[in-house]
C-alpha cells in the first residue's frame, strides 16, 4: 500500500494534463603521516558520496548553491535519472505508476531533458518513436497511447508546444535541420490548430478540442519560453504576441477575487474575461493543483519581469501553505484540499520563492523534493523535479532562469 508521502496523483488526472474534450472534446613524521591519513579518507568520503546511486545515494539536505558545480551536478543527475528510468528502449516514455501507458506530454519532457543534458541518442529514439506513434498528419500529436495503440487522438497543447521547443532545442545542441524542419512544423500547426482570436489578440487554449467559446485555457501550458524560442526561429511576431497575452492572462487569473494562485483551468469568453474553473468541463471548484503547480516553474524561467512576478507572487501564499504548497491540491486562496503530495508542488514552491528572492529556502524546497521523489517515484513527480533542477539552476534550457548569488534565505 503507498503512503501518503508517495501516492502518485489520482486517477482523475492522467498527469498529462490533458482532460477529455467535454465540449468537444570531503613537525613530524609520525604527525605528518597522520594528517595525510586524515585528508585520505576525507577524500575518500566525498567520492563515496559522490559516488552513490542515484536512486537513494543523494542527500536529502545536499547543498545548492546557484551557478555552482553541485547545482549543474544534481540538474545532471535528475535528468539522467528520469531518462534512465522512464525512457524504454524503444524510445517510448513509459509511465510506470500509471499502469505503463505513454503521454505525448512525457515525449516532450525527455526530449526536453535530453538536449538539456546533451544526450543526443536518447533524444533521437524518444523523438523517432513520437513521430511513428503519436504524430497526427496534422503534425500535432496524439495525447494517450496504451497498450500498443492510439488510446486518445486528441492533442493537448502542452505537450505539442514543449515538443516543438525541444526538437528546435535538438536542432541547435546536435547540428541537425531536420530537427529544426520538424520543429516549424508542429510550431505552425500549434498555431493554425491551438489558438484562437480573442477580442483581436491570438490566445493559446488547451487544445484543438478548446477552441469554441468559451475557450478552455490550461495556464501551465503557457511557457512563455517555448514561445519565444520559437517566435526567433520563426520570425513569426504572433509567437510574441501569444506571450505576452499569456502573462496577461495568467496574471488576471491570480488578481482575481479570492485567488491568491493560479488554476487548473480557466475559460475565456469572447470579451476576454477569464474565469477560473474546476475542471476542462467547467464543472467542480477552480484549484491550484498539479496542473497549475507548473505555472510558477515555467514562469520563473521568463525573460522578463512580468513573468518572474507571476512566479514570485504565489511565494507569500505558498510560504505558509501547508506541507510547503507539496500537497496535491489547494484552493486559490491556498488552503490545502487534499493530503496527499507530490514532488511538483515542492519544485513550483522553490520556483515562487527563487522568484521573490530566497534562494537558500529554494534550495532547500528543491532538495525536499529530491528527498520525496526517491521515497517512491512517480513518473510526474520525477519529471518535474528534473525540469525544475534545470529550469531554476541552469542556462541549459534558457537563458533567463532565475540564477542569483545574492538572493537570501
Amino acid at each position: 500500500m503507498t503512503s501518503t508521502l508517495t501516492q502518485p496523483f489520482p486517477t482523475e488526472t492522467d498527469g498529462s494534463g490533458f482532460r477529455p474534450p467535454p465540449r468537444p472534446p570531503e613537525h613530524r613524521r609520525g604527525a605528518t603521516r597522520r594528517m595525510l591519513t586524515a585528508v585520505v579518507l576525507l577524500l575518500v568520503f566525498v567520492a563515496g558520496i559522490t559516488g552513490l546511486s542515484l536512486e537513494g545515494g543523494r542527500s536529502p539536505i545536499a547543498p545548492i548553491i546557484h551557478e555552482s558545480t553541485s547545482a549543474l551536478k544534481q540538474a545532471d543527475a535528475d535528468a539522467k535519472a528520469f531518462l534512465t528510468r522512464y525512457v524504454a528502449g524503444d524510445g517510448r516514455v513509459v509511465r510506470r505508476d500509471q499502469g505503463s501507458d505513454t503521454v505525448s506530454e512525457g515525449q516532450g519532457y525527455a526530449m526536453l531533458l535530453a538536449a538539456a543534458i546533451g544526450d543526443e541518442a536518447t533524444f533521437a529514439k524518444v523523438w523517432q518513436w513520437d513521430a511513428a506513434n503519436l504524430q497526427e498528419p496534422s503534425a500535432l500529436f496524439a495525447y494517450h497511447w496504451n497498450n500498443g495503440k492510439v488510446v486518445g487522438t486528441q492533442p493537448a497543447t502542452d505537450a505539442d508546444l514543449q515538443t516543438a521547443w525541444a526538437l528546435l532545442l535538438g536542432s541547435q545542441k546536435f547540428h541537425d535541420s531536420a530537427y529544426r524542419a520538424a520543429a516549424l512544423k508542429v510550431a505552425s500547426a500549434v498555431l493554425a490548430k491551438e489558438t484562437v482570436t480573442i477580442a483581436g489578440q491570438p490566445q493559446l487554449v488547451a487544445g484543438p478540442w478548446a477552441t469554441s467559446s468559451p475557450a478552455v485555457v490550461d495556464p501551465s501550458y503557457l511557457s512563455t519560453e517555448a514561445m519565444g524560442a520559437l517566435g526567433n526561429a520563426t520570425g513569426n511576431a504572433e509567437w510574441s504576441t501569444l506571450a505576452t497575452d499569456s502573462t496577461t492572462l495568467v496574471q488576471s487569473v491570480i488578481s482575481g477575487s479570492g485567488a491568491h494562485l493560479p488554476a487548473n483551468w480557466v475559460d475565456v469568453d469572447a470579451s476576454g474575461a477569464v474565469k477560473p474553473e474546476g475542471s476542462a468541463s467547467g464543472t467542480g471548484a477552480p484549484a491550484y493543483g498539479l496542473d497549475a503547480q507548473r505555472v510558477p516553474i515555467w514562469f520563473a524561467a521568463g525573460c522578463t519581469a512580468g513573468e518572474k512576478a507571476i512566479s514570485a507572487s504565489a511565494w507569500p501564499t505558498l510560504s505558509g501553505a501547508a506541507g510547503n504548497g507539496a500537497r496535491l491540491s489547494y484552493s486559490l486562496s491556498g488552503s490545502a484540499t487534499s493530503t496527499l503530495v507530490n514532488p511538483v508542488g515542492l519544485v513550483a514552491a522553490a520556483a515562487a520563492a527563487r522568484s521573490a528572492g530566497h534562494a537558500a529556502t529554494s534550495a532547500r524546497l528543491l532538495a525536499q523534493a529530491d528527498a520525496q521523489s526517491r521515497r517512491g517515484h512517480t513518473y510526474y513527480g520525477d519529471a518535474w523535479v528534473a525540469l525544475g533542477r534545470i529550469l531554476l539552476d541552469t542556462n541549459w534550457l534558457t537563458p533567463c532562469a532565475p540564477m542569483t548569488k545574492q538572493a537570501s534565505g
